[in-house]
């Protein structure tokens, strides 16, 4: 197998990468459940990566697969999305019938959130076309090498059960579950730092 190379995107490069994760998340349970009109999703999608995962640019941790095949951004310790602008994006654009359910899953998700140091991944996603080629475990080892490097924990939440076991591959073990009214399950995910490779 061709090894994958992955390297940390610019912010000239934000539009690819959004463009990118906007394709990758099409058919999320998560996103499609937050944003199921697909005009809305569509023109929606990069204001909430932007939200999401911007900060990640700040710290060369938006990383990208030759090719753009697939990105994942980063948020480092200490740095968080930009909450109050998901809230007003998905209250201005989710359908209203589901508005309590999706405080109630930001809510419980902050609960989940861990206290300890620890590098936390919004968003990673691979085009549709380029599935199965390994382009998220390359995305998922560039990053937790660094993770193991610094000596810190890495959290996602897992809005697709099928990426589960890929995450698990890789260390992380599951926290719980979160399923609040009609809401797809997010799981909720740790991987501890091990030793970094000599």
């Amino acid at each position: 197998m061709t090894s994958i190379a992955v390297r940390s995107a610019s912010r000239d490069e934000a539009s690819s990468v959004s463009a990118l994760i906007t394709l990758a998340f099409a058919t999320d349970p998560m996103a499609r459940w937050s944003l199921s009109d697909a005009q809305v999703y569509l023109a929606v999608m990069p204001d909430l990566i932007r939200a999401f995962g911007a900060a990640a640019y700040d710290s060369d941790s938006t990383y990208v697969s030759d090719g753009f095949g697939g990105a994942a951004m980063w948020l480092p310790p200490g740095v968080e999305p930009d909450i109050e602008t998901l809230d007003r994006l998905i209250k201005a654009n989710a359908d209203p019938a589901i508005l309590p359910d999706v405080d109630a899953m930001f809510d419980a998700m902050a609960r989940y959130h861990p206290e300890i140091p620890h590098w936390y991944l919004p968003l990673i996603g691979t085009d549709p076309m380029r599935q199965g080629q390994g382009i998220g475990s390359a995305l998922m080892h560039h990053a937790l090498a660094r993770c193991d490097h610094d000596g810190v924990a890495a959290y996602l939440e897992s809005s697709n059960p099928r990426n589960i076991p890929l995450y698990q591959r890789h260390g992380f073990e599951i926290l719980g579950t979160i399923q609040i009214g009609s809401s797809p399950v997010l799981t909720p995910m740790l991987r501890p730092p091990r030793p970094a490779a000599s």
